[in-house]
């Protein structure tokens, strides 16, 4: 099993805004140390460019973060002992404070590429239902033989079969 991860961030202005240029700088680099991490498998990609940020339909400032990890240390390594870190201290600087849960994990079968509307089809499932099994937080995290086969593929995933 491997780990999927989203996360949200409502930006405080357009990403090409004066407010955002020390974000947007750093985008960059942030995700080409995830992809050089231990235990990165994928990330959804929006381009190429430095500003490869991710196009949906979830709203114009919403900045959307969606990755899968070989475990729960080789994510928590990532967003906790690296620069990345730096980044995470500094979001209020860029991103408005929000008050409902904005980042989701669950696991998934080694080799399965999670889709955005799966991501949210999560999101929405952790706000409605707290954590469980099939949506959780790293605070209130969930091993993978807590999870069943149903509880790994979403009805969005089921419904592709």
């Amino acid at each position: 099993m491997h780990l999927a991860q989203m996360n949200l961030a409502h930006m405080r202005a357009p990403k090409d805004s004066p407010e955002l240029v020390s974000f947007m700088a750093g985008l960059d680099p942030l995700n080409r140390l995830a992809e050089a991490a231990p235990g990165f498998v994928w990330r959804l990609k929006g381009g190429d460019g430095p500003e490869d940020t991710v196009e949906h339909v979830y709203g114009d400032h919403l900045l959307i973060n969606f990755s899968v990890w070989e475990s729960r240390d080789a994510l928590w390594n990532y967003v906790y002992r690296t620069v990345h870190l730096e980044f995470l201290q500094r979001r209020r600087e860029w991103f408005l404070r929000i008050a409902e849960p904005y980042s989701v994990m669950w696991w998934i079968p080694a080799g399965y590429e999670p889709t955005l509307a799966e991501g949210m089809e999560r999101l929405t499932l952790l706000k409605a239902e707290g954590p469980t099994p099939s949506a959780f937080t790293f605070k209130n995290f969930y091993d993978p033989e807590d999870s069943s086969e149903a509880a790994s593929l979403p009805a969005a995933a089921e419904a592709r079969k």
